[in-house]
């Protein structure tokens, strides 16, 4: 069946989400979100984007973007190629990282810029991962915070709560924090994030590494059959579900239900 056309931003702007493929993990170590940060830079430059948020998750991607010069499919099918190409060779892999196209919806108008710029940077906080939004690294809330203003432009949202740069910062840090049970209601698009079930990604990950002895879970994928079953067999005893293995090994579920 032919694809559905994707929705055209009139602002140019666009909340867009990369999947890995099967849920996997697509960032294993500091190098991989380093690399895919470096990504967007390169790319920025060479595209004329703008870049108004942005949130590494372990398995998926939010940005916040305005096209410039390329259209919302150039870039992303830029950046994705640059990666994945990154990130095959060095784990030495092949095939797609990312699940299908690239989710993505139009924002229109500030207040919906808001609230899902909101919504990007509560992700880690709502899966568990930190307390606070500003301990978490991998999203553009510490650019905000830290006024740094290269690869994400603050100034055009901070604008948006106030001329004055000191009031700005501070209405947009407030409307950051504020608790919204279900932001997904305000959402159009939305990347569940598993924190249920007895163990979080990060406990299973752990969990993997050292069954392994490599701090790369997806090395499983590289073992000869036997082995690799014979690991997953120990994996699934240990009372890992089949969903999270697929998610973090990589591997896909019938082989792991198979093992």
């Amino acid at each position: 069946m032919p694809r559905n056309a994707r929705e055209r931003s009139g602002s140019g702007i666009y909340h867009v989400v990369l999947r890995g493929i099967n849920k996997q993990d697509i960032f294993n170590d500091l190098e991989d979100r380093l690399r895919f940060v470096e990504t967007l830079e390169k790319y920025k430059a060479i595209c004329d984007f703008q870049l108004y948020g942005y949130c590494l998750m372990s398995n998926h991607i939010h940005i916040l973007i305005k096209e410039g010069i390329e259209t919302i499919s150039q870039i992303m099918k830029r950046i994705g190629t640059s990666y994945v190409y990154w990130y095959n060779n060095k784990y030495e892999r092949y095939g797609p990282l990312f699940q299908d196209r690239y989710k993505s919806e139009t924002v229109e108008d500030d207040t919906y810029l808001q609230v899902v710029l909101r919504y990007i940077h509560q992700n880690p906080k709502k899966a568990g991962m930190v307390q606070r939004l500003e301990d978490y690294r991998w999203s553009s809330y510490g650019d905000y915070i830290k006024q740094k203003n290269t690869l994400v432009n603050i100034d055009y949202i901070l604008n948006i709560y106030s001329e004055n740069a000191a009031a700005g910062l501070y209405a947009f840090t407030k409307f950051s924090n504020e608790y919204i049970k279900d932001e997904t209601a305000n959402v159009h698009i939305d990347y569940e994030v598993n924190t249920r079930g007895s163990k979080k990604d990060e406990e299973v990950r752990r969990v993997i590494e050292e069954i392994v002895d490599n701090d790369n879970p997806q090395i499983i994928q590289q073992f000869d059959k036997n082995k690799r079953d014979e690991i997953l067999r120990n994996l699934k005893g240990e009372g890992l579900s089949i969903r999270q293995l697929a998610r973090i090994t990589g591997i896909g579920r019938r082989i792991i239900e198979k093992a």
